[in-house]
């Protein structure tokens, strides 16, 4: 296993772990709230869910260029 794939992988899971604390920060009675006011959700859980996205798009990034690299 080449170290692209091995940072790949680290990289998607800390993806994955960003976007499950955003899915259950957005489930907060606080976040709920604000959502219902403001129609958004509140600045701590967008940065966990961007955070997530840009973590899992460069993991499978790094775990494709690893396998095609190769």
């Amino acid at each position: 296993m080449s170290q692209s794939n091995i940072l790949g992988l680290v990289v998607l899971a800390v993806g994955s772990l960003l976007l499950f604390f955003a899915w259950r920060a957005s489930s907060a009675p606080v976040d709920q709230l604000s959502e219902a006011l403001t129609g958004r959700f509140t600045d701590n859980t967008m940065w966990y869910l961007v955070g997530g996205l840009v973590g899992i798009v460069v993991g499978l990034g790094l775990l494709l260029r690893g396998r095609t690299g190769s």
